[in-house]
């Protein structure tokens, strides 16, 4: 039997949306919005809303300082 105990997830638990790394806006559902994991680290999920993405605005990685376009 494991040692560790299963954490339940209740309907009530506070999930934050992901914002885009760029700008800062709230990523909605459905929005034309891309994640991908730092191309450097590999460890930082990096998320971009559609507008950063089409305006090639620049994205700092918060684990390793890696800055893409």
């Amino acid at each position: 039997m494991s040692t560790q105990s299963a954490r339940r997830i209740d309907i009530y638990d506070y999930v934050q949306p992901p914002t885009c790394i760029s700008c800062g806006k709230l990523i909605v559902a459905g929005e034309r919005a891309v994640s991908f994991y730092c191309p450097q680290c590999g460890v930082a999920v990096i998320w971009r809303c559609s507008k950063c993405r089409s305006q090639i605005t620049s994205y700092t990685c918060p684990n390793c300082g890696f800055t893409g376009p």
